[in-house]
């Protein structure tokens, strides 16, 4: 009877292989292999010679060229050069304009969307158009509007001699560039918030309402913590979009000045001072200031999860 029975299940159930075909090993190598070389020789590669050549001399022609200056490109940066604690301002500010205003407008925006308030849908795709537009169309249009024979001017009814320079007065450009960056900054954020939302279950809110509370409690205390993968995504994405802003302020001014930021200075310095490698060197220093808060914030709600 035991015969019987091992015959039978060998010929009903397939015998499994234990060990992948040479098929197998090609489709795996191209699926695993070809993606890993490509970051490794994309992102980590540089990344790494980036930080090495921050510490050299160099013009960046003839590998024989490269000279050890030790923190010598740092001292020049913290000691000698004041546009890096003015560009270092600007990313500050821009950060907490982000974190205070873009980011809570991209969240309420998508809890009213969520909601089905009359015109929704159209809210949804004005919002969400500035996210699939390209940056060059972005600041085509930002520059139309606000040039000094653009449309907000004329019609303001002012001649081009009286016209306001906003991306040329100081005390209207910072403005301007990050509401800019914000019109395409609310809309990514809206959209990440609003798939968060879809996945939360509706009966938490209809238990919350009977028990009385309020739609501001809801959120609240509902809606917000079972929100938190999304709420920790969405503060890295903020931390990063704030640090590494160049796009708008390079579509704008064309790498020549204007609004200092530390995204400006990487580029302006790796093109114009490569003997000095300064460049990298602000690239090294932009790429800490982005992945320490960062780290910091994550080890702090890992933390948290585990007690």
């Amino acid at each position: 009877m035991t015969t019987e029975t091992a015959a039978l299940r060998e010929k009903v159930s397939p015998r499994r292989r234990r060990f992948f075909s040479r098929q197998d090993k090609i489709t795996l190598g191209f699926f695993i292999g070809i993606p890993t070389f490509l970051h490794l020789a994309l992102v980590w590669l540089p990344a790494i010679g980036t930080i090495l050549l921050s510490f050299t001399y160099w013009t960046g022609i003839r590998v024989e060229d490269i000279k050890f200056a030790g923190v010598a490109n740092y001292e020049n940066i913290f000691f000698n050069t004041p546009i890096f604690w003015d560009a270092l301002r600007v990313n500050v500010v821009w950060i907490l304009w982000f974190f205070f205003i873009a980011t809570p407008l991209g969240v309420l925006l998508a809890y009213q969307i969520d909601r089905e308030i009359r015109g929704h849908k159209f809210y949804q795709s004005a919002y969400f158009l500035p996210v699939v537009l390209s940056l060059a169309v972005t600041g085509i249009i930002w520059n139309f509007l606000l040039r000094p024979d653009g449309f907000v001017n004329g019609l303001l009814g002012l001649p081009i001699s009286e016209a306001v320079s906003f991306f040329g007065d100081d005390r209207y450009n910072i403005w301007v560039i990050m509401i800019m960056a914000s019109w395409r900054h609310i809309g990514y954020i809206m959209l990440l918030y609003l798939a968060g939302l879809k996945a939360i279950d509706a009966s938490l809110r209809e238990a919350a309402t009977i028990d009385g509370a309020t739609e501001w409690q809801t959120f609240r205390k509902v809606v917000f913590p079972a929100m938190r993968p999304v709420n920790i995504i969405v503060i890295v994405i903020t931390i990063i979009e704030s640090l590494r802003a160049f796009d708008m302020v390079y579509i704008i001014y064309g790498g020549r000045g204007g609004l200092p930021i530390l995204g400006v200075l990487v580029f302006e310095n790796i093109a114009g001072e490569g003997a000095s490698m300064k460049g990298a060197a602000y690239a090294v220093i932009l790429f800490v200031l982005s992945i320490v808060p960062i780290i910091t914030y994550l080890q702090q709600q890992f933390r948290e999860d585990v007690s």
